[in-house]
Formats: C-alpha cells, sequence, structure tokens
C-alpha cells in the first residue's frame, strides 16, 4: 500500500467529521482525497485544482462504503474523464452506496455482533464477549474500507458494474437474516437471565418481554434503528445486571 493510499484510508475513517446540511460529507470526501490526487498537481495543476473543488461537493452514502466512491472518482480524475460526467457519477453512486450499506452493517452486522455479545454474557464469559466482538467488528471495518478503497481506484468509472459483480450486493440481505437469528435467540435468553432471578417465572419473563417489545415498537416504529436497538439492549442489560441482588 502507498502512503497516499493509507493517508487516504486513515481519512475516510473520519469521513462524517465536517458534516453538514449543505454537503453531507463531501467536505470529508475531499480530505479524503487529497493524498490520492497529490500525482495530479505535478502532471496536471489545472486538472487538479478542477478535482480538489469536485472532490468536496456534495456526497451522502454510507461511511463505510464510501472508498467506493472516493477511489472511483480519483481515478476517474487521473483518466481525464469529463468534469460532468464525474459530478454524474458521484451522484449517482449516493443512492446505491447508501442502500447497500444500511442493509449490510446497520441492519446486519450492527444487530448480530449485538446479539452475539448479550449471548456471550449470558453464557457468562463477561466483558471478554464484548472485547471480541468489538475486534471482529472492527477488523471487518477495516477490511471492508481496503476492499472498497482499492476497488473504486481499480474501477474508476466503471464502478457500478464493479459493484454489482462483488460480494456486496449478494452479502446485504443474508445479513439481515442472520441478525434476526441472533437477536431473536438474544432477546429471550437476556431476559430470562436478568428476569428469572426475581422469581418471575418462564410466564412473567416472556409477559414483561412481549410488552417491552411492544412497547418499544410503539414508541419508536421505524426509528428503532439497529444502533438505537443495541444502545438500549446493553444499557438495560447493565441497568438490570447492577440491580440484581
Amino acid at each position: 500500500m502507498t502512503a497516499g493510499f493509507l493517508r487516504a484510508l486513515w481519512r475516510l475513517t473520519s469521513v462524517q467529521g465536517a458534516w453538514n446540511y449543505e454537503r453531507m460529507t463531501g467536505i470529508g470526501m475531499g480530505h479524503a482525497a487529497q493524498p490520492l490526487l497529490e500525482d495530479l498537481k505535478s502532471a496536471d495543476p489545472a486538472r487538479y485544482a478542477e478535482a480538489t473543488v469536485r472532490s468536496a461537493e456534495y456526497f451522502n452514502s454510507h461511511p463505510y462504503l464510501a472508498g467506493l466512491a472516493l477511489g472511483a472518482l480519483v481515478r476517474a480524475e487521473y483518466d481525464l474523464v469529463p468534469g460532468a460526467q464525474i459530478t454524474r457519477l458521484r451522484a449517482a453512486l449516493t443512492s446505491p452506496l447508501g442502500a447497500l450499506g444500511d442493509l449490510f452493517f446497520w441492519a446486519g452486522i450492527v444487530p448480530t455482533a449485538t446479539g452475539l455479545g448479550i449471548l456471550g454474557v449470558v453464557a457468562g464469559w463477561g466483558l471478554w464477549t464484548i472485547a471480541v466482538v468489538l475486534l471482529l467488528y472492527g477488523g471487518l471495518r477495516i477490511a471492508t474500507g481496503i476492499w472498497a478503497l482499492r476497488t473504486g481506484l481499480a474501477s474508476g468509472a466503471r464502478v457500478g458494474a464493479a459493484i454489482g459483480d462483488s460480494w456486496l450486493p449478494g452479502a446485504a440481505t443474508p445479513a439481515g437474516l442472520v441478525a434476526g437469528l441472533v437477536v431473536g435467540l438474544a432477546v429471550p435468553l437476556a431476559a430470562d437471565w436478568l428476569l428469572d432471578p426475581q422469581g418471575l417465572g418462564a410466564v412473567g419473563v416472556a409477559v414483561l418481554t412481549l410488552l417491552a417489545g411492544l412497547g418499544a415498537a410503539w414508541r419508536f416504529g421505524p426509528r428503532m434503528t439497529a444502533v438505537k436497538f443495541g444502545l438500549i439492549a446493553i444499557g438495560l442489560a447493565l441497568i438490570l445486571a447492577w440491580g440484581l441482588p
């Protein structure tokens, strides 16, 4: 990996750091693109100036997959693709990358990791479970970022076809099914582990779990994202666990 690639990869981890309503993650994308555009500065200063401006224009997608767009747009600049076409490519990548990222990570990997963490705690593995889950999640996040940036740089304006032929579209839906299985297993086991010592019995635990689920659905509805679910589950587990005798 070149120094420019590594610097761009590092900057992509904070691509939302300058998020705003006008450009969304555009400024973060421009910041991440600079190390990859350095060679263009000496080869074609005029093109470099235009590319720098374009790199910070409006962009909004899943932050973990932003490298696909970044790499493709940078490669298109070196391939001397017309600026108007690069702008259209940037806009065209927004929705697909957002949808794929939401399906794979927010609706799949995040709830799966949360469920595995809960199952590990219920099984008696304690904080080691949380540490392992975080390491695995972080490893997947880094590996996906490397793959995304490499694929974008290799594909350029043909990145759409490269994404379609990759593992990502086929993994998005199964990831959600796995998440449903893991969370569906973790919730009742965790409820029994936390509430049964209170003498409620199996029926009482089931009723309270059902009421909690209905209450969350009524209160949050479609806004109950995977991230919110994970934070609520962890918070309730800690509160109830500390309250046990």
